[in-house]
């Protein structure tokens, strides 16, 4: 397998399936997948043609975090990795994780099988997460005497209580989809989390991608603002889908279903 081969992008109907593929390693991640995943995640984001995002894995498992047994092999690329640019707000390790919530559209994680580690926090900064009840979960940093350090202290805080983060963090147990469900990190249970998956990717992109955009981008910015902030953002964000065309076409098919719905233009970049 070459390194190209790590992650498989294909795009149809304005969704892009994005498929972890090291699955003799359970998807691993080493070098050359980091590399990989940011780079998918770019291409993603330059074409605005794609309204939605499904995160999957190929094989037996998602992601079962990082491939420690490389890691041995290479250790430069600990702190070639760990180390942050002047003029960027992460690193690659924290990037691998966090490029998705700040993908400009919505990203679903389909997760089976083991999701440790790593894994874990690339599925955290997703806007959904569909699991199999019996999926293995676990924030298994402690197991190296480590702390999760892909940005997996800003999606936790979003996502449950801080006494759940920190056991599981201070322990690094493993815990079922169900139990997932149960603290806030899963967003649904499913025995086919990937045709979950695509349904809800289909149903968003029924809708104006320009609102569907902006929503993530508000909410993104708004949640847990001081009032005052949150409105003005509110504001803001309404203003500009106003003076948009896709929200003239969604008021159209709104009100004219029995002729049926105009196409959206592609959409707007929200940042």
């Amino acid at each position: 397998m070459t390194d190209t081969d790590r992650v498989q992008l294909e795009v149809r109907d304005h969704i892009a399936y994005v498929t972890l593929n090291r699955p003799d390693k359970h998807n691993g991640l080493d070098e050359a997948m980091l590399k990989a995943i940011i780079s998918t995640a770019r291409t993603i984001r330059k074409d605005r043609s794609i309204r939605c995002v499904i995160l999957k894995g190929n094989g037996p498992s998602f992601c079962a975090g990082l491939d420690f047994g490389y890691v041995a092999k290479n250790p430069l690329m600990v702190p070639k990795f760990f180390a942050k640019l002047p003029w960027t707000k992460d690193n690659v390790f924290q990037r691998v994780a966090h490029v998705w919530r700040d993908m400009p559209i919505p990203v679903i994680a389909a997760v089976h099988g083991n999701c440790f580690g790593g894994g874990m926090q690339i599925i955290l900064a997703c806007d959904y997460r569909i699991a199999t009840p019996e999926a293995t979960l676990s924030i298994l940093e402690m197991k190296w005497g480590l702390i999760p350090d892909m940005s997996g202290m800003v999606t936790l805080s979003r996502l449950t209580r801080v006494d759940i983060a920190q056991e599981l963090t201070m322990t690094g147990r493993f815990f079922s989809g169900v139990e997932g469900a149960e603290y806030g990190l899963i967003s649904k249970v499913s025995d086919e989390p990937l045709a979950e998956a695509e349904e809800l990717a289909r149903t968003i992109c029924e809708k104006s991608p320009d609102a569907v955009a902006a929503s993530k981008f508000l909410l993104k910015k708004a949640w847990k603002k001081d009032t005052r902030m949150a409105l003005l953002w509110e504001r803001l964000t309404q203003l500009r889908l106003f003076i948009g065309k896709n929200q003239r076409i969604a008021m159209y098919n709104g009100m004219n279903k029995e002729k049926g719905p105009k196409p959206y233009m592609m959409r707007k970049s929200f940042r």
